[in-house]
């Protein structure tokens, strides 16, 4: 289909012609594999009345969709026969006048290519994945259009409603009356997706409704359909289907994904009709059609969705909104977020995702409707979470079950690399909560019933970090690295480098080593220019130096920033200056998502850290052993940011709220410095290993991985615990200790001993 859709593109049949185009087709398809049309009815249509060169197909077609159109009754008395025995459809699908599409003959063989194929036990998902295969990529980030996969929808619709739905079921089947009323209620049962695609989530959700309800008649209709089947006749099953497609609603922006989630409901309908025509032995097909999906082609964050389906008679919210950080929102998407987000401190911060929460919370208030999305877990994490779930919370919204971090997938070419979880919401305590852990992100969940799901998706109290400027327990303070803000001038690569000192040798003493992240994490030579106490007779010896100066100046007084352009009377300097005095602790602020331990280092204060970096100053062996634990390393994978999908670490979020060991001994506290000296002698053991080598989750030498179990177990131990079972669970245990440090205002650890100073560390 995406080959067929490039190749009438290429002919200049583009736009919304071609969608609808491409969705009529797809429903021929898939009719004449289904019992819809005759087998093979349409395949034949094309190859017996269309010649080989495809110059008659687009005319041939335009006459069929007219066909598909019109009523038996109401057709040409002479219309060629093969054309009057396609049944009438309806449903407004083949009623809108197209142009006439010019075919080739590879046009023509790429139709009849998608003929050959059968369609009739398709999962409904592969609409979706239509629709992302003939999407170009940059159409795909704009949209933030990643069609979920099956197996993701049945993640949110079963601790949604299915899996309680399946429970009801099994014990009401005993008696006929409650099975009867039960069968009812999921007649009342309403749908929305405000952010639909192409339905996969309305089409899913559909397909299993429809395998309930034929469970339900399997109970209530087996002795009839053993009395039928003695005389070999059929139940007429038309009656007993209650179960249909204007249940469910959705809105979606673009007109081709409405039209696809429209067409694929429908066939689900017809795919679910046929199994229990296979099941009660009288076939039927609700053709032509006549109840409709609700798909409504709009701005989900302009509408009022009360409007698309009254409030009093929706059940369920779900969906997939767009994966669209708040860096890259196009000035619609900013605009439409401002208006969902007025009235709500700090929005600016927000994903775009988190409007569709706003959207829902409003439409939940003094309701029983219960709502889940499928969201990138940038929401649950980092400086979002205190500004979005304020004010969820203040709502009266109480998550009731959660999928933690896992890596979302679909079944579509070009799919996106996204770290996802699912939350489900209501304005009501619902009870049990079940929080789904993975151990790994690409491997399968395990459930866990829980007393409370906070917004950081840990069985925790309802917490929220706030940005703090000072750590809550008495420990260093961590600072942000040093700004060139330079243009480049101030930084030397290891070219630029030892060509400038071979050229002017006295710029040697004004060299510095240069670290941000990567520089850090892999050994990667990099310097600046540090002159801040270089004299001015000495600077004008060195004209290159001077030239770099020069550009620094230049760079700054164009800059846009007002505060920037003050920075021009200054060239020689960094832009911020932080560089500690003392041999200082580096954390880098991104690091892959694949690493255990975030590595930190020991620098000398002769080596400049960048501003991609933190530093702690003077650190003690305790502190390095604290920082580099699983522990921390699990609060800080609850607690941070993300870029992309790697970790992107904070000072004010991450570090300022962690709870340290509360009050530990001066044997633990031996303990923690004696692993912390373990773990860089294990370094050392590699001296041409970067880090980056080292924690390398598939090459980490078991010498530091030992090392590193061995410390998690002494910092354990000053906690006073040595049994924890996930991470999940250490994280909950941090988030105890949190609200017991910040309950008073004042931290439990500076109220007894304070962690040890630092001994000198020989790695």
């Amino acid at each position: 289909m995406g080959r067929l859709h490039d190749l009438m593109k290429e002919t200049g049949y583009g736009g919304h012609a071609l969608e609808v185009y491409l969705v009529r087709l797809l429903f021929c398809l898939f009719a004449e594999d289904t019992g819809i049309f005759q087998p093979q009815q349409f395949q034949d249509f094309i190859e017996q009345r269309t010649g080989e060169d495809g110059s008659d197909t687009g005319p041939q077609l335009a006459a069929f969709f007219q066909v598909l159109n019109t009523p038996e009754d109401r057709r040409f008395k002479h219309l060629d026969e093969q054309l009057a025995a396609f049944p009438f459809i309806n449903g407004k699908l083949f009623e809108e006048p197209l142009p006439i599409a010019a075919f080739d003959a590879a046009m023509r063989q790429s139709l009849l290519d998608c003929c050959g194929l059968d369609w009739s036990r398709i999962s409904p998902a592969i609409f979706g994945s239509l629709f992302q295969s003939i999407m170009d990529k940059q159409a795909r980030r704009n949209l933030g259009a990643h069609y979920t996969s099956e197996q993701n929808i049945l993640k949110l619709i079963k601790p949604l409603f299915l899996d309680s739905l399946r429970e009801e079921f099994g014990k009401v089947k005993g008696t006929r009356k409650k099975l009867e009323e039960f069968h009812q209620k999921l007649r009342s049962l309403t749908f929305l997706d405000p952010a639909c695609g192409c339905g996969n989530f309305l089409v899913i959700a559909y397909r299993e409704l429809r395998l309930l309800e034929l469970d339900i008649l399997r109970v209530l209709h087996t002795s009839v359909r053993n009395e039928v089947e003695k005389v070999q006749q059929s139940l007429d099953v038309r009656g007993l289907i209650r179960l249909n497609v204007d249940q469910f609603f959705g809105i979606e922006l673009e007109e081709f994904p409405a039209q696809i989630a429209q067409v694929a409901l429908w066939l689900t309908d017809h795919q679910m009709n046929q199994q229990v025509s296979e099941e009660f032995g009288l076939y039927f097909a609700r053709i032509p059609l006549k109840t409709s999906p609700n798909i409504i082609c709009g701005n989900a964050l302009r509408l009022d969705w009360n409007e698309v389906v009254p409030v009093e008679r929706l059940s369920y919210i779900m969906g997939n909104p767009p994966f669209v950080g708040k860096t890259y929102q196009n000035a619609e998407q900013r605009t439409d977020a401002a208006l969902v987000f007025a009235g709500i401190n700090n929005s600016g911060l927000l994903d775009f995702v988190a409007a569709w929460y706003v959207k829902a919370a409003q439409m939940l208030r003094n309701t029983a409707i219960r709502c889940a999305f499928v969201s990138t877990n940038s929401i649950c994490q980092g400086e979002q979470v205190s500004v979005l779930w304020n004010w969820l919370l203040s709502q009266g919204c109480r998550i009731f079950f959660a999928h933690r971090t896992f890596q979302w997938n679909n079944e579509g070419r070009g799919k996106a690399a996204v770290h996802c979880v699912i939350v489900g919401f209501a304005a009501e305590e619902v009870q049990p909560k079940w929080l789904f852990e993975y151990e790994d992100i690409k491997g399968e969940s395990h459930c866990i019933a829980v007393n409370n799901i906070n917004p950081y998706l840990v069985d925790a109290p309802n917490v929220l970090l706030c940005n703090r400027r000072v750590p809550i327990c008495s420990v260093p303070s961590m600072l942000y690295g040093s700004k060139p803000a330079d243009g480049g001038n101030l930084l030397l690569s290891a070219e630029e480098y030892k060509e400038l000192i071979h050229r002017e040798p006295d710029s040697t003493q004004w060299i510095r080593r240069f670290l941000n992240a990567d520089e850090f994490l892999y050994n990667t030579p990099r310097y600046c220019l540090w002159l801040v106490d270089c004299p001015p007779n000495l600077l004008n010896k060195m004209p290159l130096v001077k030239q770099r100066i020069e550009k620094v100046r230049d760079m700054r007084l164009v800059s846009t920033k007002a505060d920037t352009r003050e920075l021009a009377a200054t060239p020689t300097l960094f832009a911020e200056i932080r560089q500690c005095k003392t041999t200082y602790l580096l954390v880098p602020a991104h690091t892959s998502e694949n690493r255990i331990y975030i590595p930190v280092g020991y620098l000398s204060a002769d080596v400049v850290c960048g501003n991609a970096n933190f530093q702690v100053p003077d650190a003690t062996l305790f502190d390095f052993g604290i920082l580099t634990s699983l522990m921390h390393n699990a609060w800080m994978r609850t607690t941070c940011g993300r870029l992309e999908s790697r970790y992107r670490y904070s000072a004010s979020i991450v570090y300022n709220n962690f709870p340290w060991p509360p009050s530990p001994s001066d044997k633990q506290q031996q303990a923690v410095e004696a692993a912390a000296q373990a773990v860089l002698d294990a370094r050392a053991q590699f001296p041409d290993s970067s880090l980056a080598d080292l924690y390398d989750p598939l090459t980490m030498p078991p010498v530091l991985h030992e090392a590193h179990r061995a410390l998690d177990k002494a910092v354990d131990a000053a906690y006073g615990r040595r049994d924890f079972k996930s991470e999940a669970e250490r994280v909950a245990f941090l988030f105890d200790l949190y609200q017991k440090y910040t309950a008073s205002l004042l931290p439990l650890a500076a109220k007894g001993k304070k962690p040890g100073r630092r001994k000198k560390a020989d790695g």
